[in-house]
């Protein structure tokens, strides 16, 4: 959550929640930076809310720890710049329809789900997600006293087909204080982060492990490198395993089908798995703006399918709503609940307000497909 670009996506989903708590209805589309000393925010808001948007930046980096000047950013004295405007009149028409809610934007959304998790995710995203959320809980425990908010890992897994048979590399990256040796660095995250998180089948003899590669890693967060709402659309999602269309998620309401629409592809797709018609899917989702329809629905189960693609396909049309406003009450999503997607990963996560993770339609679509 200390990455630069993923406390601005904290920020954003902040202000996201403070609106919603007031007004559920509240339409946002909030921007964040940080550098050095600063947070600003920007885009547009269209809420019945009141709400101090520069107390909710500063708690959002107090949230994350960064509160010691000599880091380069102190949530208490750093600068907050508000550049935040009114929706555009012109988006917001094609948006506030009386009978239903047109999509906020074109664009493509994708969802994806496989059997070599638990969760259905690709097992490389899995267990990075996995060390970084471990590296957050020994920082805010103190377990590991010398951790900082900044880190990140990545995992090289080596398949036989589809099929994930050993672990090849782990990487991690995680900011430190300046009094610490790397050597202990090293062992420490090696032995209480990594190796307990790892597969037991899946490590054979000798793996590589890249702890802070580069070596000294003290100055880091927004200090370190200028941070962005939504450019680690990859982290967010499957780790590169399936496709993109392109769009953020962090710091937009539901009616953004950027982000709405891509939960209710990974809920079509997990549902799909969970019951057993295919063991992998991806579910593209295409819409026009102002257009409450997708204009075009696609699955691509990479030869698993049991059933035709065809097949699956009118499933999902005939039990799954994709319009914006069936995709907002399927799966609750005026709710304040977004800032802790912000880091972690949007999906795979065992949360109740994580609806979107629900595998409650896979058994009528077992039926239904006559398995």
């Amino acid at each position: 959550m200390g990455h630069p670009d993923k406390l601005a996506d904290r920020i954003s989903d902040s202000i996201l929640d403070a609106c919603l708590t007031q007004d559920p209805g509240s339409h946002v589309a909030c921007e964040t930076l940080v550098t050095t000393g600063l947070a600003l925010i920007a885009g547009e808001i269209a809420t019945r809310a009141s709400v101090d948007y520069e107390a909710i930046v500063r708690q959002a980096i107090r949230e994350v720890g960064y509160l010691d000047e000599s880091w380069g950013m102190n949530a208490e004295t750093c600068e907050v710049r508000n550049k935040l405007h009114e929706q555009s009149p012109d988006i917001a028409q094609g948006v506030n329809l009386t009978a239903s809610i047109g999509a906020g934007d074109q664009g493509l959304m994708f969802g994806y789900a496989c059997t070599q998790t638990p969760e259905l995710m690709p097992l490389p995203i899995a267990l990075a997600h996995k060390i970084t959320n471990r590296l957050t809980e020994a920082r805010v425990t103190g377990e590991i006293p010398w951790l900082r908010p900044d880190s990140k890992s990545q995992v090289t897994i080596e398949y036989d087909g589809n099929i994930p048979v050993r672990i090849d590399t782990v990487v991690v990256s995680t900011q430190h204080n300046d009094d610490v040796p790397q050597e202990e660095i090293k062992q420490t995250v090696l032995e209480k982060i990594v190796r307990p998180l790892l597969p037991e089948n899946l490590v054979h003899g000798a793996y590589k492990t890249w702890i802070n590669p580069t070596g000294k890693f003290v100055i880091g967060g927004p200090h370190g490198d200028c941070g962005l709402t939504g450019r680690k659309i990859i982290v967010d999602t499957y780790g590169g395993w399936a496709h993109h269309g392109g769009g953020a998620f962090s710091g937009k309401d539901a009616t953004k089908v950027d982000r709405s629409a891509a939960y209710m592809a990974r809920y079509i797709a997990k549902n799909i798995v969970a019951a057993g018609l295919a063991d992998e899917c991806e579910v593209q989702l295409a819409y026009a703006i102002g257009v409450d329809r997708p204009v075009s629905v696609m699955l691509n189960t990479s030869g698993t399918a049991k059933i035709a693609e065809e097949k699956l396909v009118d499933l999902v049309k005939s039990h799954f709503d994709m319009t914006p406003k069936g995709i907002i009450e399927t799966l609750d999503l005026c709710r304040p609940i977004f800032v802790k997607t912000s880091s972690g990963g949007h999906f795979g996560r065992n949360d109740p307000d994580f609806t979107w993770e629900q595998t409650n339609l896979a058994e009528t679509l077992r039926r239904k497909a006559g398995l």
